[in-house]
């Protein structure tokens, strides 16, 4: 495990708070760090709005503002190290991995059909056959249904 400098940005929360029943308030600073800008920065607006919805505190939107900032963390090569590092601690949750995403069986019924039927230009234009990766159908005595979502 080696250390490293990372980027993280830096919420600083501005508000002036008065106890209940009085009409004095006392400034104070609230610092969250956060990952990425975007996530910073909705942080931002909804404390703002919150805050701005009590009686007693005042946010000092001068002062509000998220910062770039950086900060020296361990890092790990690999996720087993990680999980080597982390072993037998309580409130340790494993980092997501991307989970490859299922396979859509529709698609897979097309493209099985599709491999078994001959291209148009070699049937005469004879249905069922395929152009590309379009199946064309012959004509059909059945109506079908035309479902539409509203």
């Amino acid at each position: 495990m080696e250390t490293a400098w990372i980027q993280v940005f830096v919420l600083t929360l501005s508000e002036c708070l008065a106890p209940a029943g009085k009409t004095v308030c006392q400034e104070q600073e609230l610092l969250m760090q956060f990952m990425n800008q975007a996530d910073c920065e909705v942080a931002r607006e909804q404390f703002v709005e919150l805050i701005e919805m009590t009686d007693n505190s005042i946010v000092n939107r001068d002062k509000t503002r998220c910062t770039a900032s950086a900060i020296q963390q361990p890092v790990f090569a690999t996720l087993a190290e990680i999980k080597q590092k982390s072993a037998g601690e309580e409130n340790w949750t494993a980092p997501e991995t991307k989970k490859p995403r299922p396979q859509d069986f529709s698609q897979i019924a097309h493209q099985e059909r599709l491999a078994a039927l001959p291209a148009c230009k070699d049937v005469d234009g004879t249905a069922p056959c395929k152009i590309g990766e379009i199946i064309i159908e012959g004509a059909s005595e059945h109506r079908a249904e035309i479902w539409q979502r509203q």
